[in-house]
């Protein structure tokens, strides 16, 4: 079984949650340690530390979440009936191929179980063993990064945390149908890699688009089944990384905002956070991050696909020779835009409706295409 991996949480931090109020998180959290293993039938989200840096271009130990663990289990929660557990870590194997097999398996015993693993990684290679849970679940699989930099990488290239997105796209069983970068700055990007996410038909959006009006996003994390959130993306004024310097990227509220909209999709199954460089700066940010998570969750409404298309008003626009289908939630306000099927071929099986903007709509009746749309369409039949 997949939680055999699994390293219970330290002595040290069962002394300090001994010292919290019941109004405190660490009250409210089921913990593995030495001599229990929690009861996982009533777990809606299980956190997983992964001390694994081994793919990190900067060369550093395996990292100590300690500190984490700490700040987050001293916060207060909001009015959440979120059950948690804390199911300690997963210690760096012999190889790097060896802790990624070890994530592989706890994460698809979680997601078997309908739990959310919030994972707090070292190095963001460990998305790639993140993403091949899905394939015992035999689905499609929309990946959102977080992230200053797309992460290709040669094809010989040996993965790492700036490599392995090229191993997702070209390794079989491929069931990536969708990758979208939140935050992405042109200069830590190659014309050819800009390129190459035109060509694949996959979405990208630049910090200063998203920065500019961070509600562009919410649409993106809706579609998405698993975020990978790279600290890297967050300027060192803000997480206090001065490890790996960056002095443009989004601030502690931007990435708290978009961390919200990643727990409040109803779509999302996983959260990995990575490359964090063991601070206290950015424990307390990594902490604030994962409580926004949580508080998002919480506020799931379960909207369409899984309820009924009573509830939502249904709006046809006419562009050329297409029909544009949208519909608009009476218990949000948030809107969706219809994928036709294409000759039977629809690859994306279970759902056919894609998340869209007000703004998306609005343009469509001024007779613009929305972009989002037909990317989603061509590789719906390709």
């Amino acid at each position: 079984m997949g939680f055999d991996f699994l390293e219970p949480i330290d002595e040290s931090l069962l002394r300090m949650l001994k010292s919290l109020s019941s109004q405190q998180l660490g009250s409210k959290v089921v913990f593995h340690t030495k001599e229990d293993f929690p009861d996982l039938d009533k777990v809606s989200i299980a956190l997983v530390g992964v001390l694994e840096n081994r793919g990190n271009d900067v060369v550093e130990d395996s990292g100590d979440l300690s500190a984490f663990r700490q700040e987050l289990y001293s916060m207060f929660p909001g009015n959440w009936a979120t059950t948690i557990a804390d199911l300690g870590d997963i210690l760096p194997g012999n190889s790097k191929e060896d802790t990624y097999f070890a994530v592989r398996k706890v994460v698809s015993d979680l997601i078997k179980k309908k739990i959310i693993p919030i994972i707090i990684g070292g190095s963001q290679d460990l998305t790639y063993s993140m993403y091949r849970a899905y394939d015992e679940l035999e689905q499609m699989v929309n990946l959102v990064a977080i992230d200053s930099k797309f992460d290709f990488g040669k094809e010989e290239e040996e993965m790492s945390s700036n490599s392995y997105l090229s191993k997702m796209i070209i390794d079989e069983p491929n069931n990536l149908f969708n990758f979208c970068n939140i935050g992405y700055q042109t200069y830590y990007n190659s014309q050819e890699e800009i390129d190459l996410i035109e060509k694949l038909f996959f979405d990208a959006y630049r910090l200063g688009e998203v920065s500019n009006n961070i509600a562009i996003a919410e649409p993106v994390f809706r579609d998405a089944d698993f975020v990978s959130l790279d600290l890297n993306s967050v300027k060192s004024a803000d997480s206090g990384n001065f490890v790996s310097f960056a002095p443009n990227g989004f601030n502690g509220k931007e990435i708290c905002a978009l961390a919200r909209y990643a727990g409040i999709s109803d779509k999302v199954s996983m959260f990995g956070i990575f490359n964090h460089h063991s601070s206290r700066q950015e424990s307390i940010l990594m902490t604030q991050i994962i409580w926004y998570f949580i508080e998002g969750y919480h506020y799931r409404s379960k909207e369409y696909p899984f309820g009924s298309r009573e509830n939502y008003i249904k709006y046809s626009v006419p562009i050329d020779e297409e029909m544009l289908v949208f519909y608009k939630s009476d218990k949000t306000d948030r809107w969706w835009i219809e994928i036709p099927f294409s000759n039977g071929n629809n690859k994306l099986k279970r759902n056919t409706l894609l998340p869209c903007s007000y703004e998306e709509y609005l343009a469509a009746c001024n007779q613009e295409l929305p972009e989002r749309w037909w990317k989603a369409q061509r590789k719906n039949v390709l």
